[in-house]
């Protein structure tokens, strides 16, 4: 789960796992896996480091290196 912030300086915390595209056309808008668009003070380059940062903590950064390394050997 990653924190973030609203236009009306409300915060709330996002599933990262339901994040399908992140954008900035210029405000920073998460696009859901449903669909649902969820825009955000947060930079983009912050809103990607909040997720690796999560994804690292639940172990799902860096599974897909080492599952290739177990396939060229």
């Amino acid at each position: 789960m990653i924190e973030v912030t609203n236009f009306n300086g409300d915060t709330f915390t996002l599933n990262a796992l339901y994040i399908e595209r992140i954008q900035s056309f210029p405000d920073t808008t998460i696009t859901l896996t449903n669909g649902r668009k969820l825009v955000v003070k947060e930079t983009e380059q912050t809103v990607v480091d909040l997720v690796n940062r999560y994804y690292q903590q639940i172990g799902l950064q860096g599974w897909q290196k080492e599952a290739g390394d177990e396939d060229e050997c």
